[in-house]
């Protein structure tokens, strides 16, 4: 079948964001005999012309959108960035018949609700290399797709739950070709690497084990670096591994390591840490391997609230794992998220005060935590009354411990005022 792709997603909160995901579902698509055309918006300043273009040139007899973002996670004045994928969906019912398919992280959050919003034909919730596949099957033979594991219909929603591949080494890293329109609109493109998929630490507040599952599933890194020596054979220089815990399993993360130096990649990447399981074996080889920037999500700076978000490290750890980066000259992003349940002025305090402690280059302050359904914090949500067990999560709701507010953001603005490095 001829099928059309498209990246929907515009925003560039920290760096202009590569689909990797959609890539991934392309070069299934493509190993498997269709006729594959991906379109990347990021940069497009007319959507509505570059999608009548596309859909011209593709002729597409089903098109896939991808979605990320839902909103933008700022609880003062949030954005529903979901409000302009339902403006490429509509375009895309003007210029075509063919049915239009749902996936990416953020439509398998809300797989039912976005479905209906956004006014698709199906969606994909989870990995999308087997069951959209699946489908183009039986869109072809002009079957019932209904039973296709994580295959949402409008208006019918899902028959089957997803499954989650064991063996990730069976789907294809996608070509360079495939990605690199994408690479070429950006300045300075940081090419995201995704080596493992899953996570089962279970943090309160977290979507990942909804999109990806709670058990940790790998690539081999064999594959992953042969793949980014691909990408440096092809002249790029700059990588981000996306995965939420780079050094989990920190032996996984070092024979990781240990294949880019055997290949003799001149690269330099990024990546994020859990501020627990680090030592300086690890660190060297991600030194020696190219690493030159760390994201530590500590969250906070009270042990207590750490707690209370199921963080399975101490404020000790995340001073140890702070100092051994620093002594090798690794730039550190830090993320402190604020307003929790349990949180006080008191913890708040604690946190600023510990954050001050650490050797970090910038620091990004959330206050206000997103409602995720399917988390420990949607629980404690609708028992604490803040929602119903009907709330439509897929409109921003916050959870904010009602001692901080109108407090908080007050707080928060002295205390940023004499620290330029930190990011509200």
């Amino acid at each position: 079948m001829r099928v059309l792709l498209i990246s929907a997603n515009t925003e560039q909160f920290n760096m202009p964001a590569m689909p990797l995901g959609l890539a991934c579902v392309a070069e299934a698509a493509k190993r498997a005999g269709h006729e594959v055309l991906i379109l990347d918006l990021m940069f497009q300043a007319d959507v509505g012309s570059t999608l009548k273009e596309a859909i011209s040139k593709a002729q597409p007899e089903c098109i896939g959108i991808s979605v990320r973002n839902i909103d933008d996670q700022c609880s003062e004045s949030p954005q529903f960035l979901i409000e302009k994928v339902k403006q490429v969906v509509t375009v895309c019912r003007t210029l075509s018949t063919s049915p239009i398919v749902l996936g990416g992280a953020g439509y398998s959050m809300f797989p039912e609700s976005a479905l209906a919003y956004l006014d698709a034909d199906y969606g994909v919730a989870g990995e999308g290399e087997t069951a959209f596949n699946d489908l183009l099957t039986h869109l072809h033979n002009n079957e019932d797709p209904s039973g296709i594991p994580g295959l949402y219909i409008k208006g019918k929603g899902s028959k089957e739950s997803k499954i989650l591949c064991k063996n990730l080494d069976k789907f294809s890293l996608p070509e360079t070709s495939i990605l690199s329109a994408s690479a070429s609109q950006s300045h300075e493109p940081w090419i995201p690497v995704q080596t493992r998929r899953g996570c089962a630490l279970r943090c309160s507040y977290c979507s990942t084990s909804t999109i990806e599952g709670a058990i940790l599933r790998k690539r081999s890194p064999e594959m992953i670096s042969a793949w980014l020596e691909s990408w440096v054979n092809a002249g790029y220089a700059n990588f981000f591994f996306v995965d939420n815990t780079f050094n989990l399993p920190p032996a996984y993360a070092k024979a990781l390591c240990r294949q880019i130096l055997e290949r003799k990649l001149r690269m330099n990447w990024r990546c994020i840490i859990y501020p627990d399981r680090v030592d300086n074996e690890l660190v060297d080889l991600m030194v020696a391997a190219g690493c030159r920037q760390i994201s530590l999500g500590f969250e906070s700076g009270s042990e207590q609230m750490l707690k209370n978000l199921n963080k399975q490290f101490t404020l000790d750890d995340v001073r140890v794992v702070s100092e051994i980066f620093a002594e090798e000259g690794i730039e550190q992003m830090g993320f402190l998220l604020l307003g929790g349940p349990g949180e006080t002025r008191r913890s708040v305090e604690e946190s600023l005060a510990f954050t001050d402690t650490l050797k970090l280059d910038a620091l990004r302050v959330t206050a206000g935590i997103r409602i995720y359904p399917d988390t420990a914090l949607a629980d404690t949500s609708i028992n604490q009354g803040i929602i119903s067990p009907q709330t439509n999560l897929l409109y921003p709701h916050f959870y904010l411990s009602p001692d901080l507010e109108g407090w908080l953001s007050k707080r928060l603005r002295e205390w940023k005022a004499s620290r330029p490095h930190v990011i509200m």
